[in-house]
């Protein structure tokens, strides 16, 4: 009977637990949906597009969750909604490089190099997210992945007060797709501890390195600002004439007196 009784326990608490979790992954995708855009069409112009990393082959074969991500940046790129990419991930070691791959293959596709930065220490989601404002100084931009990973990124970009939106591409579906689901429920979890418990902070900060390069102030004494600044002379019609009339009138009493001489 007490066996019983503790299977009984056992088994509420379980379900108390998973219907926790259920409602806080539910409780996030609520709060970030209405920034989350699903046509290129719609989504707001951004200067910078913030591609996060994932690793580009899964046992040698092509990890679509990087090839949606890396045609999806292009497609903003192309139809003007930003301006710059922002390649963030992981670099654990010399031979796993997500930025340097991501870039190499935006260069193939004709995206200018001064167009691109990379932030190698993109190790989390929450480091890539604070890193883009922190470090690249980019207070507006538009996230670029797949649907769930774009809900914990916005909801981490909120408690930054970082204003950003997300562009979600496609997803495969299938077994892989539930597994790398149950992930981002457990994931969810582990943000909210971050952020709420732990206070966790990227790993590396340092100091800032603008994506976006201010123009230089043109200086008040350089020629284009005196070129500016300058009023332009205005000649009428009659000034000019006169000014001819003057001039003939010179050489004209000029070679007389040598003449005469």
């Amino acid at each position: 009977m007490k066996l019983l009784n503790l299977l009984r326990i056992s088994a509420v608490i379980c379900i108390l637990f998973v219907s926790s979790l259920l409602l806080l992954d539910r409780w996030i995708s609520a709060r970030t949906s209405d920034r989350i855009y699903h046509d290129i069409s719609a989504v707001p112009k951004h200067s910078v597009g913030l591609v996060l990393g994932t690793s580009k082959y899964i046992a040698k074969t092509l990890n679509p969750y990087y090839e949606y991500r890396i045609t999806a940046a292009l497609d903003l790129y192309k139809q003007g909604k930003i301006d710059y990419f922002l390649l963030s991930g992981d670099n654990a070691h010399r031979s796993y490089n997500e930025p340097w791959t991501m870039k190499r293959d935006l260069l193939k596709a004709g995206v200018p190099d001064d167009k691109i930065a990379l932030d190698y220490a993109g190790f989390r989601t929450l480091d890539s997210v604070v890193r883009a404002k922190e470090v690249f100084d980019a207070d507006n931009f538009t996230i670029i992945t797949q649907q769930f990973h774009c809900e914990r990124a916005l909801f981490i970009a909120d408690n930054y007060k970082i204003n950003a939106t997300c562009l979600a591409v496609h997803e495969p579906n299938g077994t892989a797709q539930l597994k790398i689901r149950i992930r981002e429920v457990l994931a969810r979890v582990k943000a909210m501890s971050d952020l709420f418990i732990l206070n966790v902070q990227p790993k590396f900060l340092g100091p800032k390195v603008p994506i976006v390069k201010p123009e230089p102030p043109v200086e008040k004494g350089s020629a284009a600002s005196a070129s500016i600044n300058s009023p332009r002379l205005q000649l009428s019609p009659s000034s000019v004439n006169n000014s001819i009339s003057e001039a003939t009138s010179t050489v004209v009493s000029s070679a007389m007196s040598s003449q005469t001489k």
